[in-house]
């Protein structure tokens, strides 16, 4: 009688099995030419790649399918506490990422990248930036690479973002402590939308916001839990009429829960 921890865990297309062997520290990761690469200026380099370091976005980084560079902005700082913010101009709470600063660390970031920014956008993570969609990780998944700017403590002065052509982007109307968060998510929805991540490239056409709505309901086994049975017509075979009701629910779905989303599709 076998193991239940001895059968693969299947995730998409890439299975994953369950070792006690610890990964190799010293080994160099693999890379595959042309490789997506992102690149992180942070002041918690230590917080990558956290979440990403798993399931298929961490196989696919052991694999060399992108590559992740987390760049520590205290090493920009000045003077002997190596000093990355001070106090806002025209007086205010908090403390803001000095200019000269953080244009060391875009500099070093920039090192070997192209200038185009539609090639390798350069972004800070701002709660005033531009809402991230999936059609923005889908631009920025066709990009050879990025630059991710974690913000922190009050902003960052407004001149080098300027000078350097920055971004904005947001991951929704909150406040975070730190752009981290927002940076993993973002690299997140990126990544998975390089080919051979997912490796069935029909995962990511069928799901939520791919066409403008909603995602429909999934069913699996048991047919039957807790009275409520699989709808009948998934259990059909008749692969039109599955899709058919595939479509009137999302559209029934993003009607109800996304009124924005679906305004927008009637325009």
């Amino acid at each position: 009688m076998s193991n239940p921890s001895d059968t693969p865990k299947s995730h998409g297309r890439l299975s994953i099995r369950p070792t006690l062997k610890p990964r190799d520290l010293m080994e160099e990761p693999r890379v595959v030419k042309g490789a997506f690469t992102a690149k992180i200026i942070t002041l918690f380099p230590e917080a990558f790649p956290g979440t990403l370091g798993l399931s298929l976005t961490g196989k696919a980084l052991d694999f060399g399918l992108w590559q992740l560079e987390s760049i520590d902005l205290r090493q920009f700082g000045e003077g002997k506490h190596r000093n990355v913010d001070d106090t806002p101009a025209g007086g205010g709470a908090g403390m803001v990422l000095r200019a000269d600063v953080v244009d060391a660390a875009f500099r070093h970031a920039r090192i070997g990248t192209p200038v185009d920014r539609s090639r390798w956008p350069v972004i800070y993570l701002s709660p005033r930036g531009a809402p991230f969609t999936q059609e923005t990780a889908h631009r920025l998944a066709q990009a050879e690479g990025l630059t991710l700017l974690c913000g922190r403590f009050e902003g960052v002065d407004q001149r080098v973002l300027d000078h350097h052509q920055v971004e904005e982007i947001s991951l929704g109307d909150f406040v975070l402590t730190g752009g981290e968060i927002a940076a993993q998510a973002i690299l997140d929805t990126t990544v998975r939308l390089i080919p051979g991540v997912l490796g069935n490239a029909a995962s990511t056409e069928e799901e939520s916001f791919s066409d403008g709505l909603l995602e429909h309901p999934h069913y699996t086994r048991p047919a039957v839990w807790e009275g409520q049975e699989i709808p009948a017509v998934l259990q059909s075979g008749n692969h039109a009429e599955i899709a058919k009701w595939r479509r009137a629910q999302s559209e029934e779905l993003t009607r109800e829960r996304r009124p924005d989303l679906w305004e927008k599709r009637g325009r």
